[in-house]
């Protein structure tokens, strides 16, 4: 009796470990987003600043953040995409290339949102001064192709294909793989160059939503709360945590308060909070600290801080 009770005790141990083996390959084999930046398009510390907020940085360097940016990547097909390139895209990439196989270095493609300097001038790297890329996918609306294609030095890149422009069209969804697909969606932002856009990127079962850089959420013809309540996840621009922060009339450069995106969120569920993930800080910005009050505060309030190298399944 003693040993038949024993061999059903092992026999349901395997059957758990076998269970919990079929889990973690699930987790494992199941798309996810990677944070690669979360600074402002100048990066943290940035450029002249002698404030305390920058003055830290300069003595720790481990403190540096990079310039705002996402990866998707799918572990099933060892394939990844890049959500703007930006300045630090050499460190950026090298970070995605540790989630990566086979020693693969660069992504499989990459989304421009618009034509502002932390965005999309990473592209240069792709150039023949440096990486000398051959036919880097690049996904870009037709004002942001037109710059690229009309104006040097991006105009080398496409002219040596270095790059390979990918035209795309608002609210239409393109299919990268069986398992993500991408939307671009236009945001009302300072557009002296090329349209601004967000992306949303479907997996079968869920939904991510990127903003990086938006005007103030009135000016949008579209409700963030609806598409807050459709998606799974919600990076959102995240610039100044609130007026008076920097030293000149911020109504040149408008973004989203944090402030005042917490209060328009309240209405939310604490569900729909938790979907939320600001981004994108100024050197400024109080979110960069780590144990600061502001970021107790997003917390308490039930929303989150994207940081650096951040690991989200969905």
């Amino acid at each position: 009796m003693v040993k038949s009770c024993f061999y059903i005790f092992i026999m349901l141990l395997c059957c758990s470990c076998i269970e919990q083996e079929k889990e973690m390959l699930s987790e494992s084999t199941s798309p996810y987003i990677l944070v690669l930046g979360n600074a402002q398009d100048a990066g943290y510390p940035q450029i002249a600043c002698k404030k305390e907020c920058c003055e830290r940085v300069f003595k720790n360097p481990l403190a540096k953040r990079f310039v705002s940016s996402i990866a998707v990547i799918d572990p099933s097909s060892n394939e990844s995409w890049l959500f703007d390139a930006t300045p630090d895209f050499t460190p950026q990439t090298k970070l995605l290339s540790k989630h990566l196989k086979k020693d693969k270095q660069l992504p499989d493609g990459i989304f421009l949102t618009h034509g502002h300097i932390g965005h999309y001038t990473g592209l240069m790297f792709l150039g023949r001064e440096a990486f000398n890329a051959q036919h880097m996918p690049v996904y870009a609306m037709p004002r942001m192709r037109d710059y690229l294609e009309n104006n040097g030095p991006w105009s080398q890149l496409v002219r040596l294909q270095n790059i390979d422009l990918k035209i795309l069209k608002k609210d239409s969804i393109i299919t990268l793989n069986e398992r993500i697909a991408v939307e671009p969606i236009e945001v009302p932002h300072r557009d002296e160059f090329t349209e601004t856009v967000g992306y949303i990127i479907h997996t079968k079962n869920k939904k991510a939503l990127f903003i990086p850089d938006i005007d103030k959420w009135n000016k949008w013809e579209k409700s963030i709360m609806d598409y807050i309540k459709k998606v799974d996840i919600a990076f959102l621009d995240a610039t100044f945590y609130k007026n008076g922060e920097i030293d000149r009339n911020m109504n040149e450069v408008p973004h989203p308060f944090v402030e005042e995106s917490m209060q328009l969120f309240e209405a939310l569920s604490v569900n729909d909070k938790a979907k939320i993930y600001f981004i994108h800080f100024n050197h400024t910005n109080p979110l960069l600290v780590e144990g600061s009050s502001a970021r107790k505060t997003v917390r308490e309030k039930g929303f989150n801080v994207a940081r650096q190298e951040m690991k989200i399944a969905f």
